[in-house]
């Protein structure tokens, strides 16, 4: 059914607990997909970097990616590389996203949520 909705995301990042607060406070439903136990396909994340680019996809803000060693951090110059590395370590992908049919939301921001799904 193309209006099911899927999070993805890992449950106990601050931003996805955020997101998924409000779709439980607007009555949305949603599949919750747990990044770290679950993985995420490599035809999946391809796709998110074909419509966001790689350069937002990839979390390079967050305790995860500083905890890369920094080979691994040189190491990520294109798309390819970028997600051999979000792959290799789940926690490097922006969180969360959210999927509705091919309609993608990434991050969390109210307003872009309700515009979106309100």
């Amino acid at each position: 059914m193309a209006d099911t909705l899927t999070l993805y995301g890992i449950p106990n990042c601050d931003t996805v607990k955020k997101a998924r607060a409000w779709l439980a406070g607007n009555g949305i439903d949603a599949t919750f997909h747990d990044y770290k136990k679950q993985g995420v396909p490599a035809e999946l994340l391809a796709s998110w970097v074909e419509h966001f680019g790689w350069e937002r996809v990839l979390n390079r803000r967050g305790t995860a990616w500083r905890q890369l060693d920094p080979a691994v951090q040189a190491s990520v110059h294109d798309a390819a590389s970028a997600i051999a590395v979000m792959r290799a370590h789940a926690s490097t992908i922006k969180r969360p996203v959210l999927a509705r049919g091919k309609d993608l939301l990434i991050g969390f921001d109210e307003a872009d949520w309700s515009r979106v799904l309100g």
